[in-house]
């Protein structure tokens, strides 16, 4: 049993990822980031959030992930100079932590970036099915617009957006960062256009209550806010995906910081702005749909800004699902390369250089989710995970610090050891506060991470069978 603990040795990680090419820049790391990050969470949670947990208020629990986004941030940047490698949290939790631990990150990282992908399909085709093809007088049959669990089929659209998704990510990164640059540039664009415009139609009745007393509860009557925070952290995980193109990074130990703060300053500024706006516009109760913005723009008759909205939520969810796709590639091919996942998932293929089976395997399981299962139960199961993989890389950094085997030059977190302590702190409380179903659902899915890596991955381990 004491083996399970056994450290990986960063050496290794280093020698097993030196075929990757380094090709991001900060830029493009930014653009990355803003790229998942501003996608389904802001163009479809507020609505969900301000209609079922906190009404215009929502901003404030929007703000609130995001300095707590910013704490972590700033730990996995430190992480990611110290530890240049694929993986990101598994990775830096195998070296850390020792290899369960490590596992159970991956294991609960795997959830998140395969339904973070599967999600962003689901709000594309929310968008794309409700606005764009119903413009033109298309409509898909009810069968092909949601999946069995909404009385559907299957969830075409989204299904077929993956696979878009996976043409590109398997022509590189050099491919899919040229894309979210551009790409990047027009959605924000079109965001900061909606609240321009979208300032002209605000009615201030709609902001009273401002925080609707239904939604107070404990603790201290932050119940509603808390929740609607711990839900929306879905929104800043793109930062997690940015470490884990550290061994893709140019200069890794300056670049991953400029992209992770980088991100979290410009979405929150975006997505506060983006909520006032949205909830002023229109009454809170009313917002609880899969097309928010659309469907504000459409209350008060600008329906060339609906067509523009939407055209915005596609471009900025289409590249929402590049980042994270790449992360969960870049995930499976992490855990196949230590033998915890079946070892041709850790090959890179030698002609492209990349992990060509481990996105493989990605596409199949994110265009299964995105075709079966609704958006809000996707949504609410990926925060777990990712709250779950902060906890540990916050107070990972006091543990990082100790290490005199691994030697960092590049980025360290300010007010040590008190912001990885907070970041830590703040990461378990919102878990308690997330909906009893998700914390049984994801609990579920870590005894089922626990068995698989004593039926199959202790056996098969690298780590393991080292003499």
């Amino acid at each position: 049993m004491i083996n399970i603990f056994k450290k990986e040795r960063l050496e290794n990680f280093m020698k097993a990822d030196a075929g990757f090419q380094r090709t991001l820049r900060a830029r493009d790391l930014l653009a990355l980031g803003v790229g998942a990050v501003i996608g389904t969470g802001i163009f479809i949670l507020p609505g969900h959030e301000a209609a079922n947990h906190a009404g215009p208020a929502v901003a404030i629990a929007f703000l609130v992930a995001a300095v707590v986004s910013g704490i972590v941030g700033m730990a996995y940047a430190e992480f990611s100079s110290a530890m240049p490698v694929a993986g990101s949290a598994y990775s830096f939790g195998s070296v850390i932590y020792g290899e369960i631990i490590g596992w159970l990150l991956g294991w609960g990282l795997i959830l998140e970036y395969f339904l973070a992908v599967s999600a962003e399909a689901t709000g594309f085709a929310a968008y794309f099915n409700n606005n764009l093809l119903s413009a033109i007088g298309l409509n898909l049959p009810k069968a092909l617009q949601t999946g069995p669990l909404e009385g559907g089929a299957v969830n075409l659209t989204a299904v077929l957006i993956v696979l878009v998704v996976y043409a590109i990510v398997s022509h590189g990164a050099s491919m899919s960062k040229k894309i979210e640059n551009i790409a990047v540039l027009i959605k924000v664009a079109i965001i900061i256009l909606f609240i321009i415009v979208g300032i002209f139609y605000i009615n201030t009745d709609n902001y009273v209550p401002f925080y609707p007393e239904q939604f107070h509860g404990a603790p201290f009557g932050l119940g509603g806010i808390s929740t609607a925070a711990a839900t929306v952290f879905f929104a800043f995980i793109g930062f997690d995906a940015l470490a884990s193109n550290s061994a893709e990074t140019i200069e890794p130990e300056k670049n991953v910081v400029k992209g992770i703060l980088g991100t979290v300053i410009i979405s929150v500024i975006l997505y506060v702005a983006f909520s006032l706006v949205l909830t002023g516009i229109v009454n809170y109760k009313e917002l609880g749909v899969d097309d928010p913005a659309a469907y504000a723009l459409k209350v008060v008759n600008l329906t060339a800004w609906n067509k523009l909205i939407t055209i915005g939520a596609l471009v900025g969810i289409f590249t929402a699902m590049i980042t994270m796709f790449i992360g969960s590639s870049r995930l499976v091919y992490a855990l196949g390369r230590d033998g915890l996942l079946p070892k041709r998932f850790g090959t890179i293929d030698q002609q492209t250089m990349l992990p060509k089976k481990a996105i493989i395997i990605a596409t199949i399981i994110q265009a299964f989710f995105a075709g079966l299962v609704p958006l809000r139960d996707l949504a609410a199961l990926i925060n777990a995970g990712t709250l779950i993989a902060f906890i540990f890389i916050s107070f990972g950094v006091i543990l990082l610090r100790k290490r005199h085997d691994i030697t960092n030059n590049g980025f360290k977190m300010p007010l040590f050891p008190f912001l990885p302590i907070l970041g830590g702190l703040c990461s378990i409380y919102f878990i308690f506060m997330l909906p009893n179903s998700t914390k049984l659902m994801v609990s579920v899915w870590i005894i089922l991470g626990v068995i698989f890596y004593f039926s199959y991955g202790i056996k098969h381990s690298k780590l393991q069978n080292e003499q």
